[in-house]
Order: structure tokens, then sequence, then C-alpha cells
């Protein structure tokens, strides 16, 4: 067994498009209109036939406060690899993506993490 699929739940379809793939770097793999939403996945150029992460909408009920507590609570939605965490926070922070947390060491891990303009945190993250 091995994951296919995970997802962030984003307020703005085509703005998560932009920025996952123009800002993050991530490659569009899916975009099938279904009514007023789509099924819009990325992947990793890395891995183009690895994980995909699907752009949910957030319109279920649940969602909005789902994601505001854990925003709130300072969260990560989900968590990517990079292989040099400060590199990538510089890089990102060129492209004028806010960071909650700047890089930090806990031993054998460095995270960051940003917020996706969509409505959610995001960690990188390097484990050694």
């Amino acid at each position: 067994m091995r994951i296919h699929l995970t997802s962030v739940f984003v307020d703005d379809q085509a703005k998560a498009l932009r920025f996952y793939t123009d800002v993050l770097g991530f490659v569009k793999k899916h975009d099938v209109p279904l009514g007023k939403a789509r099924w819009l996945t990325v992947v990793s150029p890395e891995d183009p036939d690895g994980t995909e992460l699907l752009l949910e909408p957030s319109g279920h009920p649940a969602v909005q406060p789902y994601k505001t507590a854990l925003v709130e609570d300072g969260i990560p939605a989900a968590s990517f690899a990079v292989d040099d965490v400060q590199a990538e926070f510089d890089r990102l922070s060129r492209l004028g993506v806010h960071f909650t947390q700047e890089p930090l060491e806990m031993g054998p891990v460095t995270t960051a993490v940003l917020d996706d303009t969509c409505g959610n945190l995001i960690q990188i993250v390097l484990s050694r």
C-alpha cells in the first residue's frame, strides 16, 4: 500500500494553482471540470508519477471552521520535504511568500512554515 493522493482545502482553485505551481514549483497533473469546481492536482516535478496533491475546494460547511482552527493554532495542513530548508526559505521569501515560522532546527529535523495564500499553513521540512 502507498499514498496516491492527499489534499489541501483551498479558497480559490485558480489562485491555489498559481501559488503551488508558479511559486512552490509543483506541476499540474490533472485539471478536470466538475461542475463549479475542478479535480485539480499537482505533483512534484521530481516525481511526476508520485503522490498527487488535490487542491480541493473549501465548499463544505465544516471546512472553514477546521481551516481557521488549524491556522489559529499554527498547525500546518501539509508538510513538504525539501533538500535545504534555509535555501527554500530564502528563495520563497524573495518571491514574497509569508512565513509564520522561520527555519527552526529541532535535533535531526529542520522546519519552516509558510502561508499558502489559500487559507492554509504549509510546513517545509528536512529530516536527517
